[in-house]
């Protein structure tokens, strides 16, 4: 289980009453919500940078490089 802390924040009065209006537990809620988030900005960032890849002509030749010689020595 994480360790939780403790902290302020200042939200406006309309989002107050929305959260209020969406969970029970403000924090547990808030949590979650941060999680999912947190989940799709590092899924977007492995995204970018597995693109980042593909186009990167060097990147390309190493992988081909270890194509050609990642079966050697198997069959032996």
């Amino acid at each position: 289980m994480a360790m939780k802390q403790k902290v302020t924040l200042t939200l406006d009065k309309g989002l107050i009453e929305f959260l209020d209006l969406q969970a029970d537990n403000r924090s547990e809620y808030l949590n979650e919500l941060l999680v999912q988030h947190r989940s799709q900005v590092l899924a977007h960032q492995i995204r970018t940078a597995l693109q980042d890849d593909l186009n990167d002509p060097d990147y390309l030749a190493d992988i081909q490089d270890w194509d050609a010689v990642v079966g050697d020595g198997l069959d032996a």
